[in-house]
């Protein structure tokens, strides 16, 4: 394994594979395209639906239980629809991530014969860096960051002619992610608010592209991780600070240009949560639903449960819960 940073395959920095500027978002079309395509190998994750007595929240909340998906989260979906919307090389693919989408792109790779290699950060945790090793692809760990961990990732396509995944960037992935967005609306159609956990901005991405303007779409981010946040004030994604309890899920240092395009119309509420919200949130899961929730999964129902999110009255509030992957222990201990 090479040496933290990944040693001399961080020299310079690459244009994004995912060339967001000269691509567009997907449209409902592609997402009902996506879901056609990977239907076979998802799950259709359930709902849980508690009351404000349940969790003390100001108003009863519609849980999509993502973190029941094949790997633990929702990031098959948009692994699955780039894989099998690309001809795959000999050298097969290549992914760098927190730990999430690198379990998603094993696991679609194992599925459908290909070989992947797998380019995570230090901060991964042992639960990611297991389950990324049981769907037997390469695993290559370095760099103190999501950053680092792409720049090794784009430096391996670069000489091998590898098939990029991009965590959060490309079309393809973005029209994966919005598939969620597509079930949840057929199974809770009265929603008028889905709170939503933004890192990079693949997966509210792709379910504000898919809502449109009928559901209002509201990000949620930890203070430490504010990516959207920061390009919304600024007016274009910009680097920020990666820090915090669910960096290895959320620790993106800039929103993806797609998902900043789909933010600039569809995205008019950008909230903030502190690391102990969080915690909290996972801690309601854990005692009231015996849910072991990541911090990222946990992440947006934070934002109902502290108050960061103030419903308006009439409100029918859906909260996606995207992650599983964590250490039981460091949840119901």
């Amino acid at each position: 394994m090479p040496a933290p940073g990944f040693g001399a395959t961080l020299a310079p920095a690459m244009t994004s594979p995912a060339s967001s500027a000269r691509s567009a978002p997907p449209d409902a079309a592609a997402i009902r395209a996506a879901a056609a395509r990977i239907a076979p190998h998802i799950r259709r994750t359930p709902l849980l639906r508690l009351s404000a007595h349940d969790t003390g929240a100001p108003c009863d909340v519609t849980l999509k239980l993502e973190l029941l998906q094949a790997t633990g989260s929702f990031k098959p979906r948009g692994a699955f629809n780039r894989l099998l919307s690309a001809e795959i090389p000999a050298a097969g693919v290549v992914a760098a991530s927190g730990g999430n989408h690198g379990a998603a792109v094993a696991y679609a790779a194992q599925a459908l014969g290909v070989p992947a290699a797998i380019f995570v950060p230090e901060i991964t945790g042992p639960a990611k860096l297991a389950r990324i090793r049981a769907y037997g692809a390469e695993l290559v760990q370095g760099g103190a960051a999501y950053d680092e961990a792409r720049l090794a990732s784009e430096a391996r396509a670069a000489a091998t002619g590898a098939l990029i995944v991009h965590a959060y960037d490309q079309p393809e992935v973005l029209a994966g992610q919005g598939t969620l967005a597509l079930e949840l609306e057929e199974q809770a159609p009265e929603l008028t608010h889905v709170l939503v956990a933004t890192g990079g901005g693949g997966l509210i991405g792709g379910m504000a592209a898919w809502y449109d303007e009928r559901v209002e779409v509201v990000s949620v981010e930890p203070e430490s991780c504010a990516t959207l946040y920061a390009a919304l004030r600024e007016g274009r994604p910009v680097p920020v600070p990666v820090g915090g309890l669910a960096a290895d899920s959320l620790g993106a240092r800039q929103i993806g240009g797609l998902a900043f395009q789909v933010a600039r119309r569809h995205i008019g509420t950008a909230l903030l949560v502190p690391d102990a919200a969080i915690r909290a949130a996972q801690a309601l899961l854990w005692d009231r639903c015996r849910l072991v929730a990541e911090p990222g999964g946990a992440t947006a129902l934070a934002a109902l449960l502290s108050g960061a999110f103030s419903p308006p009255a009439g409100a029918r509030v859906g909260v996606v819960v995207c992650g599983a992957n964590a250490d039981p222990a460091s949840v119901a201990g």
